[in-house]
Protein backbone atom coordinates (compact mmCIF):
# COMPACT_ATOMS: atom_id res chain seq x y z
CA UNK A 1 0.00 0.00 0.00
CA UNK A 2 2.85 2.35 0.88
CA UNK A 3 4.49 1.64 -2.48
CA UNK A 4 1.24 2.34 -4.35
CA UNK A 5 0.85 5.67 -2.56
CA UNK A 6 4.45 6.59 -3.33
CA UNK A 7 3.98 5.52 -6.95
CA UNK A 8 0.93 7.75 -7.29
CA UNK A 9 2.46 10.80 -5.62
CA UNK A 10 5.66 10.53 -7.66
CA UNK A 11 4.30 9.34 -10.98
CA UNK A 12 6.64 11.62 -12.90
CA UNK A 13 9.72 10.24 -11.12
CA UNK A 14 8.69 6.61 -11.55
CA UNK A 15 7.75 7.04 -15.20
CA UNK A 16 11.07 8.75 -15.85
CA UNK A 17 12.86 5.86 -14.12
CA UNK A 18 10.91 3.28 -16.15
CA UNK A 19 11.75 5.16 -19.33
CA UNK A 20 15.47 5.01 -18.53
CA UNK A 21 15.31 1.30 -17.72
CA UNK A 22 12.89 0.01 -20.36
CA UNK A 23 12.90 2.61 -23.11
CA UNK A 24 10.01 2.24 -25.60
CA UNK A 25 8.41 -0.48 -23.46
CA UNK A 26 7.06 2.34 -21.31
CA UNK A 27 4.44 2.92 -24.01
CA UNK A 28 3.22 -0.62 -23.38
CA UNK A 29 3.12 -0.02 -19.62
CA UNK A 30 1.05 3.14 -20.10
CA UNK A 31 -1.27 1.26 -22.44
CA UNK A 32 -1.80 -1.58 -19.96
CA UNK A 33 -2.54 0.72 -17.01
CA UNK A 34 -5.08 2.85 -18.89
CA UNK A 35 -6.63 -0.21 -20.54
CA UNK A 36 -7.05 -1.95 -17.16
CA UNK A 37 -8.39 1.17 -15.45
CA UNK A 38 -11.05 1.69 -18.10
CA UNK A 39 -11.67 -1.88 -19.22
CA UNK A 40 -11.67 -4.01 -16.06
CA UNK A 41 -14.37 -3.30 -13.48
CA UNK A 42 -12.20 -4.79 -10.73
CA UNK A 43 -9.40 -2.20 -11.14
CA UNK A 44 -11.00 1.26 -10.76
CA UNK A 45 -8.27 2.18 -8.26
CA UNK A 46 -5.55 2.47 -10.93
CA UNK A 47 -4.39 6.02 -11.79
CA UNK A 48 -6.20 7.63 -14.72
CA UNK A 49 -6.24 11.42 -15.04
CA UNK A 50 -3.07 11.79 -12.98
CA UNK A 51 -1.21 9.22 -15.08
CA UNK A 52 -2.18 10.97 -18.32
CA UNK A 53 -1.09 14.32 -16.92
CA UNK A 54 2.23 12.86 -15.71
CA UNK A 55 2.85 11.21 -19.10
CA UNK A 56 2.22 14.52 -20.86
CA UNK A 57 4.53 16.36 -18.46
CA UNK A 58 7.27 13.77 -18.99
CA UNK A 59 6.91 13.99 -22.77
CA UNK A 60 7.41 17.76 -22.54
CA UNK A 61 10.85 17.42 -20.95
CA UNK A 62 13.63 18.22 -23.38
CA UNK A 63 15.69 15.30 -22.04
CA UNK A 64 12.85 12.79 -22.41
CA UNK A 65 12.62 10.29 -25.25
CA UNK A 66 8.87 10.00 -24.77
CA UNK A 67 7.14 11.24 -27.91
CA UNK A 68 3.94 13.22 -27.09
CA UNK A 69 2.23 12.23 -30.36
CA UNK A 70 2.91 8.52 -29.75
CA UNK A 71 1.76 8.91 -26.13
CA UNK A 72 -1.49 10.46 -27.32
CA UNK A 73 -2.33 7.73 -29.85
CA UNK A 74 -1.26 4.87 -27.57
CA UNK A 75 -3.41 6.14 -24.70
CA UNK A 76 -6.40 6.95 -26.92
CA UNK A 77 -6.25 3.38 -28.23
CA UNK A 78 -6.03 2.04 -24.66
CA UNK A 79 -8.98 4.15 -23.50
CA UNK A 80 -11.21 3.22 -26.44
CA UNK A 81 -10.36 -0.50 -26.37
CA UNK A 82 -10.74 -0.58 -22.58
CA UNK A 83 -14.27 0.82 -22.72
CA UNK A 84 -15.14 -1.51 -25.60
CA UNK A 85 -14.06 -4.56 -23.58
CA UNK A 86 -15.92 -3.23 -20.53
CA UNK A 87 -19.06 -2.82 -22.65
CA UNK A 88 -18.74 -6.40 -23.92
CA UNK A 89 -18.38 -7.77 -20.38
CA UNK A 90 -21.41 -5.76 -19.27
CA UNK A 91 -23.39 -7.08 -22.23
CA UNK A 92 -22.52 -10.65 -21.28
CA UNK A 93 -22.95 -10.62 -17.49
CA UNK A 94 -25.03 -7.47 -16.95
CA UNK A 95 -28.52 -9.01 -16.84
CA UNK A 96 -27.37 -11.35 -14.06
CA UNK A 97 -25.94 -8.46 -12.02
CA UNK A 98 -29.21 -6.57 -11.77
CA UNK A 99 -31.45 -9.56 -11.05
CA UNK A 100 -32.47 -9.59 -7.41
CA UNK A 101 -32.25 -13.38 -7.15
CA UNK A 102 -28.58 -13.31 -8.19
CA UNK A 103 -27.38 -10.82 -5.60
CA UNK A 104 -25.17 -13.41 -3.93
CA UNK A 105 -23.71 -14.61 -7.20
CA UNK A 106 -20.03 -14.65 -8.10
CA UNK A 107 -20.32 -11.33 -9.92
CA UNK A 108 -21.86 -9.55 -6.95
CA UNK A 109 -19.05 -10.77 -4.73
CA UNK A 110 -16.52 -9.63 -7.33
CA UNK A 111 -17.96 -6.17 -8.06
CA UNK A 112 -18.63 -3.23 -5.80
CA UNK A 113 -22.40 -2.97 -6.06
CA UNK A 114 -22.48 0.58 -4.66
CA UNK A 115 -20.14 1.80 -7.41
CA UNK A 116 -22.17 -0.09 -9.98
CA UNK A 117 -25.48 1.41 -8.88
CA UNK A 118 -24.00 4.90 -8.71
CA UNK A 119 -22.79 4.53 -12.30
CA UNK A 120 -26.24 3.24 -13.26
CA UNK A 121 -27.92 6.32 -11.76
CA UNK A 122 -25.37 8.56 -13.47
CA UNK A 123 -26.11 6.89 -16.79
CA UNK A 124 -29.85 7.31 -16.31
CA UNK A 125 -29.43 11.03 -15.60
CA UNK A 126 -27.14 11.82 -18.53
CA UNK A 127 -27.89 9.15 -21.13
CA UNK A 128 -25.29 8.77 -23.88
CA UNK A 129 -23.39 11.81 -22.63
CA UNK A 130 -22.55 9.78 -19.50
CA UNK A 131 -20.00 7.82 -21.53
CA UNK A 132 -18.16 11.08 -22.30
CA UNK A 133 -18.70 12.83 -18.95
CA UNK A 134 -17.81 9.68 -17.04
CA UNK A 135 -14.36 9.68 -18.65
CA UNK A 136 -13.39 12.56 -16.37
CA UNK A 137 -14.67 10.94 -13.15
CA UNK A 138 -12.69 8.23 -11.32
CA UNK A 139 -14.60 5.01 -10.55
CA UNK A 140 -17.58 6.21 -12.61
CA UNK A 141 -15.23 6.03 -15.61
CA UNK A 142 -14.73 2.30 -15.00
CA UNK A 143 -18.37 1.37 -14.42
CA UNK A 144 -20.29 3.46 -16.98
CA UNK A 145 -19.28 1.39 -20.05
CA UNK A 146 -20.19 -1.74 -18.10
CA UNK A 147 -23.65 -0.29 -17.39
CA UNK A 148 -24.02 0.74 -21.04
CA UNK A 149 -23.28 -2.84 -22.08
CA UNK A 150 -25.95 -4.19 -19.73
CA UNK A 151 -28.53 -3.19 -22.32
CA UNK A 152 -28.81 0.54 -21.78
CA UNK A 153 -27.30 1.40 -25.18
CA UNK A 154 -26.72 -0.24 -28.56
CA UNK A 155 -23.09 -0.78 -29.51
CA UNK A 156 -23.00 1.60 -32.54
CA UNK A 157 -24.41 4.37 -30.33
CA UNK A 158 -21.94 3.52 -27.56
CA UNK A 159 -18.99 3.39 -29.98
CA UNK A 160 -19.56 6.99 -31.06
CA UNK A 161 -19.50 8.29 -27.47
CA UNK A 162 -16.63 5.96 -26.59
CA UNK A 163 -14.35 7.28 -29.34
CA UNK A 164 -15.34 10.90 -28.71
CA UNK A 165 -14.84 10.58 -24.96
CA UNK A 166 -11.53 8.77 -25.30
CA UNK A 167 -10.07 11.43 -27.58
CA UNK A 168 -11.29 14.29 -25.37
CA UNK A 169 -10.12 12.69 -22.12
CA UNK A 170 -6.64 11.76 -23.31
CA UNK A 171 -6.23 14.97 -25.29
CA UNK A 172 -7.13 17.26 -22.38
CA UNK A 173 -5.20 15.37 -19.70
CA UNK A 174 -2.06 14.62 -21.72
CA UNK A 175 -2.21 18.08 -23.31
CA UNK A 176 -2.55 19.67 -19.89
CA UNK A 177 0.50 17.80 -18.66
CA UNK A 178 2.47 18.67 -21.79
CA UNK A 179 1.74 22.41 -21.69
CA UNK A 180 1.71 22.99 -17.91
CA UNK A 181 3.84 20.17 -16.51
CA UNK A 182 7.09 21.84 -17.56
CA UNK A 183 6.33 25.06 -15.67
CA UNK A 184 8.54 25.50 -12.65
CA UNK A 185 5.70 25.98 -10.17
CA UNK A 186 4.11 22.71 -11.32
CA UNK A 187 7.41 20.82 -11.23
CA UNK A 188 8.10 22.08 -7.71
CA UNK A 189 4.64 21.01 -6.50
CA UNK A 190 3.95 18.01 -8.69
CA UNK A 191 2.58 15.85 -5.86
CA UNK A 192 0.11 18.57 -4.88
CA UNK A 193 -0.96 18.99 -8.50
CA UNK A 194 -1.67 15.25 -8.85
CA UNK A 195 -3.71 15.19 -5.64
CA UNK A 196 -5.60 18.31 -6.79
CA UNK A 197 -6.41 16.62 -10.12
CA UNK A 198 -7.92 13.63 -8.31
CA UNK A 199 -9.88 15.80 -5.86
CA UNK A 200 -11.28 18.00 -8.62
CA UNK A 201 -12.31 14.96 -10.66
CA UNK A 202 -14.06 13.54 -7.58
CA UNK A 203 -16.14 16.68 -6.96
CA UNK A 204 -19.01 15.71 -9.31
CA UNK A 205 -19.31 12.33 -7.58
CA UNK A 206 -19.36 13.91 -4.12
CA UNK A 207 -21.87 16.51 -5.25
CA UNK A 208 -24.14 13.85 -6.74
CA UNK A 209 -23.87 11.79 -3.55
CA UNK A 210 -24.83 14.74 -1.36
CA UNK A 211 -27.78 15.66 -3.58
CA UNK A 212 -28.94 12.03 -3.55
CA UNK A 213 -28.73 11.88 0.25
CA UNK A 214 -30.64 15.13 0.64
CA UNK A 215 -33.41 13.98 -1.71
CA UNK A 216 -33.75 10.64 0.04
CA UNK A 217 -33.55 12.00 3.56
CA UNK A 218 -36.87 11.33 5.28
CA UNK A 219 -38.79 14.29 6.58
CA UNK A 220 -38.46 14.88 10.32
CA UNK A 221 -41.67 13.98 12.11
CA UNK A 222 -43.43 16.92 13.61
CA UNK A 223 -44.21 16.92 17.29
CA UNK A 224 -47.90 16.42 17.72
CA UNK A 225 -49.56 18.71 20.22
CA UNK A 226 -50.59 16.93 23.37
CA UNK A 227 -54.30 16.64 23.99
CA UNK A 228 -55.52 17.97 27.30
CA UNK A 229 -57.14 15.48 29.58
CA UNK A 230 -60.89 15.50 29.23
Amino acid sequence: MEYLLDFFLHLDVHLDSFLVQFGPWVYGLLFLIVFAETGLVITPFLPGDSLLFAAGALAAKSTSSLNPVVVFFVLVAAAILGDAVNYAVGHYVGPRIFRAEDRISFWHRLLNRNHLMEAHRFFERHGGKAVILGRFMPIIRTFVPFVAGCGAMSYPHFAFFNVTGGILWVGLCVGGGYFFGSRQIVKDNFEIVLVAIVLISMLPILWGYLISRLRNEPAQPKNEPSHPNQ
